[in-house]
């Protein structure tokens, strides 16, 4: 099973701002408007929500996160705590 992160957005440089901020080093994107990651450990995914809310203000761009085949949770201000919360819970290695 992978669990993704996918990244959206409608204005361009957005994602490769981000992304360079969070992983420290140049990135490269085929498509400026979205990036996916799939993650054999769903607890990777974690930092970036965390990164995502903390840094919400200055980007442009909306986060969605699969867990399970097929259904996408999209994250906010709101449910960022509960989800990752959730992932510690049900992914606890």
């Amino acid at each position: 099973m992978f669990a993704s992160v996918n990244l959206y957005s409608t204005k361009t440089g957005e994602i490769k701002n981000f992304l360079e901020s969070f992983f420290d080093e140049p990135v490269y994107l085929k498509d400026n408007l979205y990036w996916t990651k799939k993650y054999n450990n769903p607890i990777e995914i974690v930092d970036m929500i965390g990164s995502f809310i903390d840094n919400n203000y200055k980007y442009k761009i909306g986060m969605w996160v699969s867990l399970d085949p097929g259904i996408l949770i999209n994250i906010t201000d709101y449910n960022a705590d509960l989800i990752i919360k959730y992932m510690f819970e049900r992914f606890p290695y």
